[in-house]
């Protein structure tokens, strides 16, 4: 045997002795989160950590929750998951079902927060994200102790950020305390709470249920009083949904109907929630000084 089959044999027995004796793959720790934003704390809070598969069940485009359904895939996903992460809360009503089929871990994030009138929607002030993002980092640093100082290092960094969030967000918005706002949904409780605004009222009471006549009529008397007596007054509606009840509202009163973000669809990019809420932080900006402004 020549030098050259030697060398080529030698090659192909390496080659052969790394497929039969390389290390089994180490197996993923799969994590699911319910919807968007609970996935988007996961993005921050798992980053770089080895080993770590995050999914998330309803799509980033799903609006309303309270109304999803589980699919064959998400059924699939949650079993095959090691942890899930959720809202709870009452936000996800499809949660008893996934937690009767999940067999591992489950995180509920917005456990032990101090709720008003029950209302789930915690992530939607910067506060409450910052409450849910220990919440969750706590659960993994507990579940998956071989990265404890991972989690708690990617946790720390992202509350560091939402904590900067909220102050430019207050240099912003401290100057209109007190301001009257008419959200569309029951989103935004926590995030008025922060920044100091009052929900005088809310145009769809029931999430998917359009208001009646009656309800509109209601509320368009409520906003025509406010500005009789010279008060301001600002109307918002949501991405997420299409906005003709706030139309109908704007055009009885002369409001402009804006848009708040609550956050619970957008892309998939972990700056998602700081970035839509730098955008509400800028509409309300704007609404309120036209609405002090106009007496409107």
């Amino acid at each position: 045997m020549n030098i050259k089959r030697i060398g080529a044999f030698l090659a192909v027995f390496c080659m052969v002795g790394i497929t039969v004796f390389s290390a089994p793959a180490q197996k993923k720790l799969k994590i699911t989160a319910t919807f968007h934003p609970l996935y988007i704390m996961l993005e921050n809070i798992t980053e770089n950590v080895p080993g770590v598969e995050i999914s998330m069940l309803a799509p980033a485009n799903t609006g309303c929750l309270h109304d999803y359904e589980l699919t064959t895939r998400d059924m699939k996903t949650i079993t095959g998951s090691d942890i899930l992460v959720a809202n709870g809360a009452g936000m996800e009503s499809f949660l008893e079902k996934a937690l009767s089929m999940k067999k591992g871990a489950v995180i509920l994030a917005a456990d032990g927060f101090q709720l008003t009138d029950d209302n789930p929607h915690v992530w939607v002030s910067p506060a409450g994200a910052v409450y849910e993002v220990q919440r969750i980092a706590a659960g993994l640093e507990k579940l998956d102790s071989a990265h404890a100082a991972m989690y708690k290092k990617n946790a720390d960094a992202y509350i560091s950020r939402l904590q900067t969030l909220s102050a430019g967000m207050h240099k912003a918005l401290d100057g209109f305390a007190g301001s009257r706002i008419i959200t569309f949904h029951e989103a935004f409780p926590y995030f008025a709470s922060e920044f100091h605004l009052q929900i005088a009222s809310v145009v769809e009471r029931e999430p998917g249920t359009i208001p009646s006549a009656k309800e509109l009529a209601e509320l368009i008397a409520q906003i025509k009083k406010v500005q009789k007596a010279g008060g301001g007054i600002s109307l918002f509606a949501e991405p997420q949904y299409a906005s003709s009840a706030a139309d109908v509202i704007a055009r009885e009163t002369g409001l402009t109907v804006y848009e708040l973000d609550p956050g619970v669809t957008g892309s998939i990019d972990k700056d998602s929630y700081i970035n839509a809420m730098k955008q509400n932080a800028a509409v309300l900006q704007k609404a309120l000084a036209g609405a002090a402004g106009s007496g409107k």
